[in-house]
């Protein structure tokens, strides 16, 4: 137990840091010379910001990368090329660190001493809303690796996941870009 509380804080701690990089790469124009460095691979920008999209430590970059792009370059473009990205990226979380994050969450669902909540998670209605329910988490700004975890809780196919992803973050990186394109471009 005490090895899970230090990872949970190590993993909140990242995040902290991850979204202080952020703030720092948009007032220092990093990120414009980030896209700046690609001429002419504006859709390989695209595709590392939708990786970007995808994991704990690297969301606040990614969302600040995001509305960054969205003001030069079309928004369904930002999103498809970003969801193919963002698939990509939830496809390497979901085979290479989806045991940790199963970790973290069984760990802060150990707090919880009641069977009853813990038999919710096995019911025919609960496995058959994981997959929409993850999809909801994977659409969000907020980091994917829950969802991915709970899709690969689900035991989907990869084509079942990889499409999950695609439209989910394709979905979550247009609104980004909707938001951003309305409050930067004001």
């Amino acid at each position: 137990m005490k090895n899970n509380k230090k990872q949970l804080f190590q993993d909140i701690i990242f995040l902290l840091i991850s979204i202080g990089i952020a703030l720092v790469a948009l007032r220092t124009g990093i990120i414009e010379r980030f896209i700046y460095s690609f001429d002419g691979l504006s859709w390989l920008t695209i595709l590392i910001a939708g990786m970007f999209f995808t994991s704990f430590f690297t969301t606040a970059p990614a969302i600040v990368l995001i509305g960054v792009l969205v003001q030069t370059t079309p928004l369904i473009m930002v999103a498809i090329i970003g969801g193919l990205g963002a698939a990509l990226g939830d496809y390497i979380i979901f085979r290479f660190v989806k045991d940790r994050i199963s970790e973290d969450i069984n760990y802060l669902l150990s707090f919880q001493k009641t069977k009853r909540f813990f038999a919710i998670f096995k019911t025919r209605l609960f496995i058959f809303f994981t997959p929409f329910i993850a999809a909801l988490i994977i659409a969000s700004p907020f980091p994917d690796e829950i969802g991915v975890a709970m899709l690969g809780l689900s035991k989907i196919k990869d084509k079942t996941f990889l499409l999950i992803s695609f439209i989910a973050n394709g979905v979550g990186i247009l609104v980004v870009g909707w938001v951003a394109r309305g409050i930067i471009g004001l």
